[in-house]
């Protein structure tokens, strides 16, 4: 029997009810690693449940993966077979839901040649920009949630035996969903209200910048005419409502890709590629990284800014009080989809077209015109920390208070 089984269900069912939100006859496309398969037959009885006509699962292992980089040639991950982008396409052009069931360890590619790795990402990413367009765009719903690998849960309790630490960590991931609540669909809609309430006020004052102030980082980031804060729930291409991450804390919106002047540092680790980048420094001159350093994961995090010419560029910017659930856990997750939810974030690469007026229309020459950055990369970076403090720029130049000491000002 599955660990706490009865709690997976209802995780399931609040993966396809509220994250998805799966219709009836709706086709839906799952991608999640074997360690997860368990939990992946409930999320799967559960879409069929609510009348989902087809539900298929693309799995992953991650000790072949391992051995793949291990033996293959670095040319070898210089493309990606066209099965594979087709598969994925067939779903997202029939508007399926999407499921990104993440479970393997951040540090599964620790001791991957950083060339392939590089490679790597940059031939999915640009094997994949159709798809990555669809998907921020809204074209159809899309949920990235989690489900814990024994080798993931070690490295963030390295002091319990794997099967203690795969609990902790199972136990931490459904807390951070709010399943502790009596009724968890009932929680996830008063979070979306407090956020969406976030966002309008945000929206209400129509700051030309933000402007960033802490420890190591000095940084004014420019917003373009008619940007959109957004937060938790998204609307996909025909009016149904969706939760794109599992959990969140975050309100968003997206940069002027020429307009970021200064300095930021990172507050947390980032996993990128199978390893981990951690304490580095970016400097931008309009808008460009223009200088680097890291004390870990100096040639990933190089590999990263030559992914194209735009991943040196910003394409979003999200606010996360540090008051914050999964800040208050004091688990550091090693792991983006946490991780940017206990913490203020930015990230380098392409932007959100639904973060502007009409942008979903937009092609990518309106697109660029209006200051958005297109990449085929997208990877968000943790700022934010308890003497953070954040100030909306008026279009007169008047700085007001956004974040006092890491938290909401208002």
């Amino acid at each position: 029997m599955l660990y706490k089984e009865e709690q997976l269900k209802q995780y399931a069912a609040l993966l396809v009810k509220v994250g998805m939100n799966v219709q009836p006859d709706q086709r839906v496309f799952i991608r999640a690693t074997v360690d997860a398969k368990d939990f992946v037959h409930l999320v799967v009885e559960s879409a069929y449940e609510v009348g989902a006509s087809d539900v298929k699962v693309h799995y992953t292992d991650d000790k072949l993966t391992q051995l793949n980089f291990k033996y293959r040639s670095k040319e070898s991950f210089e493309f990606v077979p066209q099965y594979l982008v087709d598969e994925r396409m067939d779903y997202a052009n029939d508007y399926a839901a999407q499921l990104a069931l993440i479970s393997s360890s951040p540090e599964n590619l620790k001791d991957a040649d950083s060339d392939k790795v590089s490679a790597n990402m940059k031939a999915y990413g640009t094997a994949f920009k159709d798809y990555m367009k669809m998907m921020q765009s809204d074209q159809f719903s899309w949920t990235v949630a989690a489900y814990p690998s024994k080798a993931w849960a070690k490295l963030v309790f390295p002091e319990l035996d794997e099967d203690k630490a795969f609990e902790k960590l199972l136990d931490a991931i459904l807390d951070s969903v709010r399943m502790n609540s009596e009724d968890p669909v009932a929680a996830w809609t008063a979070h979306n209200d407090n956020l969406h309430s976030k966002a309008d006020y945000l929206n209400n004052k129509k700051y030309a910048a933000l402007r960033y102030k802490a420890p190591g980082t000095d940084l004014e980031v420019g917003l373009p005419e008619g940007h959109i804060w957004c937060g938790a729930s998204s609307i996909n291409k025909d009016g149904i409502q969706f939760m794109a991450n599992m959990p969140t804390e975050e309100v968003f919106t997206v940069p002027h890709k020429d307009k970021v002047n200064g300095y930021v540092s990172s507050t947390l680790p980032l996993s990128y590629g199978g390893n981990i980048i951690d304490n580095f420094k970016l400097t931008f001159k309009d808008g460009k990284v223009v200088d680097f350093t890291a004390e870990t994961g100096q040639d990933i995090l190089e590999g990263l800014l030559n992914t194209d010419d735009a991943a040196k560029y910003l394409g979003e910017v999200a606010l996360v009080p540090h008051d914050s659930p999964i800040s208050n856990s004091k688990i550091l997750y090693y792991n983006t989809l946490f991780d940017e939810n206990a913490s203020c974030h930015l990230a380098l690469g392409s932007a959100y077209p639904f973060c502007l007026e009409g942008g979903k229309e937009l092609d990518e020459s309106g697109l660029a015109q209006a200051g958005l950055n297109n990449s085929i990369t997208h990877e968000d970076f943790m700022i934010g920390s308890a003497e953070m403090n954040i100030y909306g720029v008026t279009k007169e130049g008047n700085e007001e208070e956004i974040f006092v000491n890491g938290n909401w000002a208002f």
